[in-house]
């Protein structure tokens, strides 16, 4: 099984019913505190953590005294905004004690499906993460309709996953793995342990939805696991309401790992390199060499600029030469590229008007 404390960097997915007690619309103080210090073991031993956290419209409703049944859109957007600061300062709070530092990231689905909100969302969750700080994230209901929405917080998990690179990601659930069955109606569905392959067996034996706090079924679970595991990210299904739910799943919890298909570098790579150029920049000697040695392509080392590119965009590297040595995501439209080519970075604000990124292609944004 995979261990937890030899990952890199960690996801966890918490959902509504393990973070709020149904019946008091409260936060479930002592669960959150073991869950606290779970985190400060990982953060010890230099794993980053990033937290996916339901429960914003379930505090939030009962603030607001609103039915325990399925809530209207502008009912949940309501809950959702005076939920979403119980949330954070919960965790806020939780971790404090262990010098842990917190900050909310909201999202939506058009954060990942548009290139340049997906850059913005990556570059501040990699700042976060750099800086020691564990990013809280959540989907933004208060702004959120049907259409730009992840709709369950499995989903948005593993995207987050992808966004940063994630080696590892725990679904928290109300199970302790995935099951042939659903044990509560079959004695006999049997737990798997690993998951190499998602085939369409594995798939035919997935649920539905199941408590009234929490929307995500077995059904999202495997399309996070698939989304997840393709990017190279390996993905745990365990039981969360134990305290110390994490330590619980390192030494040994039941649970159900799908094992990644390669790793997090790798397919991002990959995926880079399948995207079609917008344009080219054709790069000196000396930035050929630089990014051949593994660094970052800065404007002081581009000649030319051609194409109609925005930022996010794929552009193609080329060598003096013309020959194309990969592939990267520019942070700079082609307008501002071809005004920076060739100047060094403390220069670019001038040049501009304003602040610029110091990098045209990021290291973590290119294939070559």
């Amino acid at each position: 099984m995979a261990s937890l404390t030899a990952a890199r960097r960690v996801v966890v997915k918490i959902g509504s019913a393990l973070l709020v007690d149904r019946d008091a619309g409260r936060v479930r103080a002592d669960w959150l505190a073991s869950l606290a210090a779970d985190i400060a073991w990982l953060k010890a031993r230099q794993v980053d953590v990033v937290l996916v956290s339901s429960g914003s419209i379930a505090l939030g409703r009962e603030v607001l005294g609103l039915p325990a049944l399925e809530l209207q859109l502008e009912q949940s957007q309501a809950a959702a905004a005076v939920g979403q600061i119980r949330l954070a300062r919960a965790y806020e709070e939780v971790l404090a004690p262990h010098k842990i530092t917190t900050a909310q990231v909201l999202v939506t689905l058009e954060d990942s499906t548009d290139r340049r909100r997906y850059l913005n969302s990556r570059a501040t969750l990699e700042q976060l993460l750099s800086l020691g700080v564990v990013p809280i994230v959540n989907e933004n209901d208060t702004i959120a309709t049907d259409e730009i929405r992840f709709g369950d917080n499995d989903r948005l998990a593993a995207q987050i996953a992808v966004t940063v690179g994630a080696d590892q990601l725990i679904l928290l659930s109300d199970v302790d793995g995935f099951y042939s069955a659903n044990p509560a109606d079959d004695p006999q569905a049997r737990r798997f342990d690993v998951i190499d392959q998602i085939t369409s067996d594995i798939e035919a034996m997935a649920g539905d939805a199941g408590s009234q706090l929490s929307k995500g079924g077995m059904k999202t679970k495997l399309m996070a696991a698939k989304t997840a595991t393709a990017a190279g990210c390996a993905m745990a299904i365990t039981e969360g309401s134990p305290l110390n739910p994490l330590r619980q799943l390192q030494d040994g919890a039941p649970a159900t790992w799908f094992t990644a298909q390669t790793d997090p570098q790798t397919a991002r790579k990959g995926w880079i390199a399948a995207i079609k150029p917008r344009g080219t920049v054709t790069l000196d000697a000396g930035a050929v060499a630089a990014l051949q040695s593994g660094k970052s392509l800065l404007p002081a080392g581009v000649r030319a600029v051609s194409g109609n590119f925005q930022r996010g965009d794929a552009i193609a590297i080329a060598d003096p030469t013309g020959h194309v040595l990969g592939h990267g995501l520019s942070r700079y439209t082609a307008v501002e590229a071809r005004t920076i080519q060739g100047c060094q970075s403390g220069d670019i604000e001038g040049l501009l008007g304003y602040p610029g990124r110091a990098a045209l292609i990021h290291r973590d944004d290119m294939a070559v």
